[in-house]
């Protein structure tokens, strides 16, 4: 079975497409990032907003982003033909995810590391009696019988300045395995705290690459094949650690914190709410990254690129969903055992991920059993984000050096990999984690935002909203003008308003990062800010490099370049009739 695009290949099939799209969208922070948020503002209230910004912005932006990708048959940067002056927008989203691409995979190399620390007959952070273990603070849950913390303490309970999991002698025994055996975390983020670079986690960085790579070595057409695994093994997971949590007592008290007797509409009237809302949908659909564009790029002319939309997007909003009541009938148990309210116990990110759930999978019967299971789907969580992170910016260079990369695709493959392992390396040293949270709260911070307007603005107001509609068309078919009234509403007025006051906002409130307590220093949060402003940067130059061109003339440099349009011939029809070869 031939490609319908020679030179660039088409996904095998449908499914292969789609699998990749999901499992893009759906990823860590799915299961460590919703659940919390949804606790936080308002339980079942939550869902609220989150539904309103999925379909005022997060949708929206999702088919704009594949339709654009599938027309044009290019990737991020190359299918800003459209638009010569805003060339800059499709550099900065490769530069963003090729930041992101270096922690990321640190992130699934923590998995790594602690799915073989699995394989054991005992969990490692279910004992005190270890070297990295502080005697005097360093705390368990007996399996069979448990102190009720508040009981005993009272109202002092709180005040021993004891962790959000136990109030009895200082740390629990995961805390203590994460922060002094898998990070051996220094005190600040200094290079001169001890910043070597740990052997156990350059290792596991060193195993997620080759697997990254081996999965991308022959780009869409082996990392199509691997998603069957890595998009659907979650989804096992999740239902079996959801059917083994609703067994345990306690359960339902955890969904009664995530969704259920806790909810609370009053929160609906705090503007905190609908900006997590609007940030968490943004960021969980992995919209302005360029990897959607990416991976679209691949499609046949004539898919129906409108029910990839609505159907990715639904799937990835139920993961969310669902993956709460997996975590939080877990925690639930762990609550119950502890003796204290769900919400002492319930953390977010890596505190959810690597310290909270592994604490309560420690309590449950055959705990290794449930551990390899835990990391081994957060592993594959990560995985599919990162392909299709690495395949933007390895479309964004073929599509730049089609001569030189196209036919020599691993070798690209394996440069990337190689440059990125070594540049990930800061990232676990005894300070890596300062460096992780960092390169995380600038590169996917507030930049991302300020792309997903700039990329409204130049699609509905540059290129022409009427216009981008008709090339939609040529792949879809004609739809009626009532159709097409809500996604004109979103592209021309709802979703630019929507992301540009989210924008604002997390600017007003902008804070210096801090993790755990510790306020970054001023070095710091300028290398943050550095980050932000090598990306960014590409928008002016480009725009001005446009206008040189163009003599400096705003109209000649926004339109369209000559060979703009549908990338094969027979495609073209009457509109792009005319247009030189690609």
């Amino acid at each position: 079975k031939k490609d319908e695009n020679q030179d660039r290949g088409n996904w095998d099939n449908k499914a292969d497409y789609l699998l990749s799209c999901i499992g893009y969208a759906v990823g860590l922070g799915n299961v460590w990032r919703f659940p919390y948020l949804a606790f936080e503002n308002g339980g079942g209230a939550f869902l609220i907003p989150y539904i309103i910004m999925l379909v005022f912005a997060g949708l929206p932006i999702f088919f704009m982003e594949v339709a654009l990708g599938q027309f044009s048959s290019l990737g991020p940067t190359a299918v800003w033909k459209f638009n010569p002056i805003f060339k800059g927008v499709g550099i900065c989203m490769v530069v963003l995810s090729a930041f992101v691409g270096i922690y990321y995979n640190v992130i699934i190399a923590y998995t790594v590391f602690y799915f073989f620390s699995s394989l054991t007959s005992n969990l490692p952070w279910e004992s005190c009696n270890n070297w990295w273990n502080n005697q005097t603070t360093c705390s368990l849950i007996p399996r069979h019988h448990v102190t009720n913390v508040t009981a005993l303490l009272g109202s002092n309970a709180t005040s021993f300045g004891c962790p959000t999991f136990f109030a009895q002698r200082g740390t629990s025994a995961s805390e203590e395995y994460w922060n002094n055996y898998a990070l051996r975390l220094a005190d600040d983020i200094y290079p001169s705290s001890n910043g070597q670079v740990n052997s156990h986690l350059a290792l596991s960085l060193m195993v997620a690459w080759i697997v990254v790579f081996y999965s991308l070595i022959k780009g869409i057409k082996s990392s199509g094949k691997v998603v069957y695994f890595t998009a659907l093994f979650p989804y096992v997971v999740l239902l079996i650690l959801l059917i083994r949590g609703a067994t345990l007592e306690g359960a339902y008290d955890g969904v009664q914190y995530y969704i259920g007797s806790q909810s609370n509409l009053e929160k609906l009237k705090d503007a905190e709410v609908w900006k997590a809302a609007a940030t968490q949908i943004f960021f969980s659909l992995s919209a302005a990254w360029g990897g959607l564009i990416a991976l679209s790029s691949y499609n046949k002319f004539k898919n129906n690129c409108f029910y990839d939309a609505v159907l990715v997007t639904s799937v990835n909003c139920a993961t969310s969903l669902f993956a709460g009541f997996a975590i939080f009938t877990v925690v639930g148990h762990m609550a119950h055992r502890l003796g204290r309210p769900v919400d002492e116990v319930v953390k977010s990110g890596f505190g959810l991920a690597f310290v909270a759930y592994p604490e309560a999978i420690a309590q449950l019967p055959v705990s290794p059993i449930w551990a390899i299971l835990f990391f081994l789907m957060l592993f594959t969580l990560g995985l599919d984000s990162q392909f299709t992170i690495l395949e933007t910016v390895s479309t964004a260079i073929t599509d730049a050096f089609p001569r030189q990369f196209r036919s020599r695709r691993w070798h690209l493959m394996l440069l990337l990999s190689v440059v990125s392992f070594l540049l990930g390396l800061v990232c676990v040293t005894n300070t890596g984690l300062y460096w992780v949270n960092l390169i995380d709260h600038y590169a996917a911070g507030w930049g991302l935002l300020f792309v997903a307007v700039m990329e409204l603005f130049g699609v509905s107001y540059i290129y022409g909203g009427n216009r981008f509609i008709e090339d939609i068309e040529m792949m879809i078919g004609k739809k009626s003008w009532w159709f097409w009234l809500y996604w004109r509403a979103c592209w021309f007025f709802i979703s630019p308003l929507l992301l540009t006051a989210i924008l604002v906002w997390s600017l007003v409130t902008f804070n210096t990062n801090t993790i755990g307590g510790y306020k970054y220093p001023e070095f710091a949060t300028v290398i943050g800010w550095l980050i932000i402003a090598t990306a960014i940067i590409f928008i002016p130059i480009f725009g001005i490099v446009a206008l040189v061109k163009n003599k400096f003339s705003i109209y000649k440099a926004s339109e369209p370049e000559p060979d703009w349009g549908p990338y094969l011939k027979e495609h073209r029809g009457v509109r792009y009739a005319n247009m030189d070869e690609p």
